[in-house]
């Protein structure tokens, strides 16, 4: 291993540890204090489903949620609908594409319902202001953890 990448990799589970440590809170009652920068995770129970990461924390935690955010700001619900409506395969054509799947009123009320269902969800944070040790918590998580709802896929 490249002695420059050593101290990040030695930093991925300490970071893990502190945020599966975490005791879980609900998007509908975020602590006032909140980091600005870092690596989520939504879970319901055991089941950890997805990790994420962002420079917006409180507006990206809006973003997954309200009944209004659209396909591209709430993609861990659109990926929910998809799954919930059976709609897996992704197309990278107007017909088929995410503005047309969207519009489809049963793959809308899906939508819909994934936007509520990650309102009460588990979630988890640990702070993380720089971008290289937050992209690489990102994928470490998400391995570590399995969890189903992420993708790394370069389409």
């Amino acid at each position: 291993m490249d002695d420059a990448f050593k101290p990040y990799v030695d930093a991925l589970r300490p970071a893990f540890e502190r945020l599966i440590g975490m005791e879980p809170v609900k998007l509908t009652a975020l602590p006032k204090k909140l980091p600005t920068r870092c690596v989520y995770l939504f879970s319901e129970g055991d089941q950890h489903l997805y990790v994420g990461r962002t420079n917006h924390f409180r507006n990206r935690m809006r973003q997954h949620s309200i009944p209004a955010a659209q396909h591209n700001q709430a993609v861990f619900a659109f990926r929910l609908a998809r799954v919930a409506t059976g709609r897996t395969e992704v197309a990278y054509s107007t017909k088929g594409g995410r503005v047309a799947l969207a519009a489809e009123p049963l793959f809308a009320a899906a939508f819909t319902d994934a936007k509520d269902r990650i309102r009460n969800m588990d979630l988890r944070f640990v702070e993380e202001d720089e971008p290289l040790p937050q992209a690489l918590l990102e994928i470490y998580v998400a391995v570590a953890l399995k969890t189903p709802h992420n993708s790394f896929e370069n389409r």
